[in-house]
């Protein structure tokens, strides 16, 4: 009578799931107005919190079923513009102001929770069988666990819907209760009429092209100057203005972590066919190197093979690699390598590096 009972008792608690009496269907209802979408697509703000600093993007997302996305996110601080697409071909991050798109062979997004596609916040939910309903403020939250493997410092999730069960945002919380993401969804659209035409890199190519050379042009113009001794030491002259170089790297950026026992052991500056590159390397308990250049623009539309995954960097998205870390930040491009570091110890060298750092190493 006992194992029957105990048998009985795993069966009600697989059916009803997530959730306590009167909200179990909240899980359920929610699931399924998500399963069932062909495609739709959505349009919201995230926000990154890393230490004192908040990073806000806006979010536009189109999804059809079963695999193919885009996802194009814009830094509000700088307009710094990407565009996460996957087709039938590949994963790719496309960067129109440099007329890039680094091409990825990932399972992304399917690999890791996302906090901004609603086919993986309902995968974390139904994965979770502890997870939790509560109706707040005349809204429903869910709370579950969440799979970041790059950042396994990020615990769980709480899932805002309203009574018709569309999702309000999805807030990140890390082991200690701190929040470290939040993605407002403004509008979404279950029923959108999207094929698979839609998701062509061919067809996005032509239309950064144009929002690229209008972008190059006005750089150019806030770059003119009529300085002539400047003119001179720094820049192109041509006439009575003149241009910055694009190569030259006015300021070396020293990460603001480093792992314990480990320092700046060399510093080299070299030149290229663009400009100028700065390798640095660390020495001690755990050796990695640093490689600095300004970003160039491509003349012609450029797909760049790299292997990793797509990861948000702080204010941009990067490629993570399994002893690497690559991403663009100010118009500076930076390579990080070492085989002694931890993914997270990547990731922490990669988002000290600020714009007005200061030098916090000496060589040895």
């Amino acid at each position: 009578m006992k194992k029957v009972l105990a048998v009985l008792f795993c069966f009600l608690f697989c059916v009803t799931g997530c959730g306590k009496k009167g909200t179990e269907n909240v899980v359920k209802d929610f699931t399924a107005k998500v399963n069932d979408t062909k495609s739709y697509t959505l349009k919201g703000n995230m926000e990154i919190y890393s230490d004192e600093e908040t990073f806000t993007y806006s979010l536009e997302v189109d999804f059809l079923k079963d695999s193919f996305y885009k996802v194009k996110m814009v830094n509000q601080t700088n307009n710094h513009e990407q565009i996460i697409l996957r087709n039938s071909d590949a994963v790719y991050v496309i960067t129109p102001s440099l007329n890039k798109s680094f091409k990825f062979q990932s399972e992304w997004p399917d690999n890791s929770s996302q906090a901004y596609l609603l086919k993986a916040i309902v995968n974390d939910i139904t994965r979770d069988t502890s997870c939790v309903v509560e109706e707040v403020d005349g809204n429903y939250v869910i709370k579950s666990s969440v799979h970041y493997p790059n950042n396994p410092e990020l615990k769980y999730q709480k899932v805002t819907l309203d009574k018709e069960n569309n999702i309000k945002k999805t807030e990140i919380f890390d082991e200690k209760d701190k929040l470290k993401m939040k993605v407002t969804f403004s509008t979404i659209d279950y029923k959108a009429s999207l094929k698979e035409e839609d998701f062509k890199l061919e067809d996005y190519v032509k239309e950064t092209k144009t929002e690229t050379n209008n972008q190059t042009e006005k750089e150019d113009k806030k770059e003119e100057c009529s300085d002539e001794a400047t003119c001179k030491d720094d820049t192109n002259c041509e006439k009575d203005n003149c241009t910055k170089k694009t190569g030259s790297l006015e300021n070396i950026l020293y990460p603001l972590y480093i792992p314990s026992n480990t320092y700046l052991s060399k510093s080299d500056k070299v030149s290229t066919d663009v400009g100028e590159r700065v390798i640095l390397t660390f020495g001690g308990d755990k050796n990695f190197v640093l490689v600095e250049e300004k970003a160039s623009v491509s003349d012609e539309f450029e797909v760049i093979p790299v292997y990793g995954d797509p990861l948000i960097v702080n204010d941009t998205i990067g490629a993570l690699g399994a002893n690497s870390l690559s991403w663009t930040k100010n118009n500076i491009s930076y390579y990080l390598a070492g085989n002694d570091l931890t993914t997270k110890e990547l990731l922490s060298i990669g988002e000290s590096i600020g714009y007005n750092n200061q030098t916090v190493s000496k060589e040895k």
